[in-house]
């Protein structure tokens, strides 16, 4: 094992205790959130959305780790054209892990058996789709090769986890959106601007990957 792959390993296996233990959560989703944003707890106690699962898949490519985005396309129902982590709604009573890894062999070709999953991330209610999302974090040693689903995605991109963690790749505009003007933080990924659940979930990612022991 060369020493680029020992140091992905050693991140890994910190990675893994990290997400066992506490999360930051709210605390730090809502920094990449838009603002204003609904939450779960403007709906009332009683309500009851949908759950669904995303993947955040590391793996190795050129010297980084970099994960899986897609953009989504025009003909799905909800989020067309922006950039998502592979993932969808849970089906039946299946577990919550076995869905994000089902949709991300469904959108990607991923087979769910040469990944590995390494916990997961605090749960986030979107308003827009009225979904609870759980998103995990998994790890395959070898580059995947990619077969995007054409009904679902419309590109694969690989974000590195380097850029990520890097605070230039976080930018803020104002947008109109349903005829409110809102305050939207996005991280920066070539031409493509991720914002949303998406950001707000890797957000999270990144604070638990700059903590590490």
């Amino acid at each position: 094992m060369n020493k680029r792959a020992n140091d992905w390993q050693v991140t890994i296996e910190k990675l893994r205790r990290a997400l066992a233990g506490p999360k930051p959560g709210w605390a730090v989703q809502k920094l990449m959130a838009p603002h204003p944003r609904p939450t779960l707890a403007d709906f009332g106690p009683g309500h009851r959305p949908r759950q669904g699962s995303v993947l955040i898949l590391l793996c190795p490519s050129s010297g980084d780790l970099v994960l899986p985005l897609t953009r989504r396309t025009e003909t799905v129902e909800y989020h067309k054209g922006q950039i998502s982590l592979p993932g969808g709604a849970r089906e039946n009573d299946e577990p919550l892990q076995w869905t994000a890894l089902r949709e991300t062999q469904e959108e990607l070709g991923i087979d769910p058996y040469t990944v590995e999953v390494l916990g997961d991330l605090t749960p986030l209610y979107i308003p827009t789709s009225d979904y609870c999302v759980y998103p995990f974090v998994a790890f395959c040693p070898v580059h995947p090769t990619w077969h995007p689903d054409p009904v679902e995605v419309a590109e694969v991109l690989e974000m590195p986890l380097s850029l990520l963690r890097d605070p230039a790749t976080v930018h803020h505009e104002v947008w109109e959106t349903s005829g409110l003007m809102v305050n939207v933080p996005f991280y920066l990924a070539g031409r493509h601007k991720v914002w949303g659940a998406t950001a707000m979930i890797l957000n999270e990612l990144v604070f638990i990957m700059d903590n590490l022991d």
